[in-house]
């Protein structure tokens, strides 16, 4: 298969969009980033215990392909995993809830925020080291496959999406994972998250081939790069990316060039990056960007904006108040969920 390159999308080359697909990924991408701004004030009062990975920047890439999936459809992230789990409908009180280690949390209070998890909303994780959630995303599609082909499923395939970053993409897992969901024509679509600094490590300086798209030729299938600041070009990469695992025709891999806004996690004092590089990615943030396509193409009015940034300051502090009242968990309940119970 020819490897197949889009460089890069713009908003303008997305297609199919109304002002309610609009105003849902705008809301999407404001949740993200008033949640993770909240997840900085809590941990620096204390609320909040070992590290913690913001997605501030990369909002554009975790809506423009979560929202386009079913609620059938399975998703693997990566330790910065909170903005994912919010986009695949996780609530967000559950989500502090298990940031601040309560019993309410998605996980209990167990894993806290590299290890957000939902069974019900088929959110497989957070993964604590890189590169794990690659085999985990391999099985789930594995399974989609296996429902159809031996089990006789009438229902379509369903999707499962891979989140990681481009460091990653040096690791073994990586292309051991590729070679098989070509080999087996899985509906898997593997997600770069390409934020230019693998921790302290700037992506040129620590990969042969920086281009991470060109990857795919060797194992036959397509590479996307694409501006993962720019939510509706992302968007349609995710449209073409689905459906072509939906119909049987495999993995697709997507580059999203984004950057993070913050450091590598809350511990990290941000040393590294230049002044220069991150005002220069500021002036590119996704939220504004959209916000100014929705005013400039007359999709909606400011106060109608307005009205969802107000709704989202509220979402968000019911949860901090959910996640502050909400019981610890039971000391005698130490070795509980590690094996499944029966219902």
């Amino acid at each position: 298969m020819q490897n197949k390159v889009i460089l890069p999308l713009t908003s303008f080359e997305a297609h199919n969009l109304n002002k309610d697909i609009l105003f849902e990924l705008y809301e999407d991408m404001l949740l993200g980033r008033n949640f993770e701004d909240m997840c900085a004030q809590m941990y620096y009062r204390g609320k909040m215990f070992g590290f913690v990975h913001l997605y501030n920047g990369q909002e554009a890439v975790s809506t423009g392909i979560i929202k386009l999936l079913k609620k059938t459809d399975y998703v693997c992230s990566t330790y910065r995993d909170h903005v994912h789990a919010l986009s695949k409908g996780v609530p967000s009180k559950l989500v502090m809830a298990e940031l601040f280690g309560k019993e309410t949390g998605c996980s209990r209070g167990r894993g806290g925020s590299m290890h957000i998890f939902s069974a019900e909303h088929n959110f497989l994780g957070g993964f604590a080291f890189i590169g794990e959630g690659i085999p985990v995303a391999i099985g789930a599609a594995f399974q989609s496959v296996y429902k159809k082909q031996i089990l006789f499923s009438k229902n379509v395939l369903d999707v499962t999406v891979c989140f990681f970053g481009d460091g990653t993409t040096n690791n073994g897992q990586f292309f051991e994972c590729l070679n098989m969901a070509v080999l087996w024509k899985l509906p898997v679509i593997f997600v770069v998250e390409n934020n230019q600094w693998a921790i302290g490590m700037a992506h040129q300086r620590s990969t042969s081939s920086p281009d991470i798209h060109k990857k795919a030729e060797a194992f036959g299938l397509p590479g996307i790069e694409v501006d993962g600041m720019d939510v509706l070009a992302v968007r349609a990469a995710g449209e073409m990316a689905i459906k072509r695992a939906r119909a049987g025709e495999g993995p697709t891999l997507i580059v999203a060039l984004t950057y993070r806004f913050r450091g590598h996690s809350l511990a990290d004092p941000d040393e590294l990056r230049s002044l220069e590089e991150k005002n220069i990615w500021l002036t590119r943030d996704p939220i504004k960007r959209l916000k100014k396509y929705i005013l400039d193409k007359s999709f909606g009015l400011l106060h109608e904006l307005d009205k969802i940034d107000e709704s989202i300051k509220v979402n968000i502090d019911d949860a901090i108040n959910f996640a502050l009242s909400s019981p610890e968990p039971d000391i005698k309940d130490l070795k509980r969920y590690l094996f499944a119970e029966d219902e």
